[in-house]
């Protein structure tokens, strides 16, 4: 599971995830660092890539696109680089399992 990690989201915290979520990075670390989020959707989409991110607008691209790729969206506001890596830890087993079913294509963390 391959997660592409929003702008929003440091892309310091994409190496902490390599144990859990093999292959995860950051749209800065792609050549994505200001793209929009369509460009940010086809990219994850033609990669295998699951979003994560803290922007709404990825869920209404969802609804109008639907899935691939799937999205992960914290509803937590501010939160310091280690909450979000241990937030993704420690939900990873049900995050795993939400992205391998197939009617599932949106995951909220809050």
């Amino acid at each position: 599971m391959k997660l592409l990690l929003d702008e929003n989201l440091s892309f310091r915290i994409a190496p902490s995830l390599q144990d859990v979520f093999p292959g995860t990075t950051q749209v800065r670390l792609v050549g994505l660092e200001r793209a929009d989020d369509r460009a940010i959707w086809q990219f994850a989409k033609k990669n295998e890539f699951v979003i994560v991110t803290k922007d709404d607008d990825f869920h209404g691209l969802l609804s109008m696109l639907g899935y691939p790729p799937k999205v992960i969206h914290f509803r937590t506001g501010n939160t310091a680089n280690q909450a979000v890596t241990d937030a993704l830890r420690h939900n990873a087993d049900e995050i795993i399992t939400a992205i391998l079913n197939p009617k599932i294509g949106f995951i909220e963390i809050c």
